[in-house]
């Protein structure tokens, strides 16, 4: 494995994990909530009222500000090597993984190792295991 580098920005990195954090902590501590996606987004799709303004409103957030950076940031770019029916495979991949996990990566592991939960250590564990022996497949295994 090749490290690049010239690529390596960890002060950015740093500065972008501990905005997540910050944000996950405003949260909780403002809106009583967890900052876990997929209970969010899942909240949408079973609407109840009173619930829906602030769902919408993180999501239309999520959507925004990577729109927001491409237009006033500076200019980055990215491969993907993917087609577009593997990325919608996976996403209903994640989507079922989280439902059958009871959280997300954002759920489980932000929100609930800070609220030092067993559960969300337990997931996440499985989630990064499982996210290391798909890549070891996918890269090394698979043609």
């Amino acid at each position: 494995m090749q490290i690049d580098w010239g690529a390596f920005t960890p002060w950015s990195a740093l500065g972008g994990g501990a905005l997540i954090g910050a944000a996950a902590v405003l949260f909780a501590s403002l809106a009583g909530r967890v900052a876990g996606i997929s209970g969010i987004v899942g909240g949408l799709l079973r609407p109840q009222r009173g619930d829906v303004g602030w769902r919408v409103a993180f999501v239309l957030g999520l959507l925004a500000v990577p729109t927001v950076y491409r237009l006033v940031g500076p200019d980055f770019a990215f491969q993907l090597d993917a087609s577009l029916q593997t990325l919608i495979v996976a996403g209903l991949l994640v989507g079922y993984g989280s439902r059958l996990g009871s959280g997300c990566t954002s759920g489980h592991g932000v929100c609930g190792l800070g609220r030092r939960s067993a559960r969300s250590l337990a997931a996440t564990v499985a989630f990064m295991a499982a996210g290391v022996v798909t890549v070891a497949i996918v890269r090394h295994l698979l043609p």
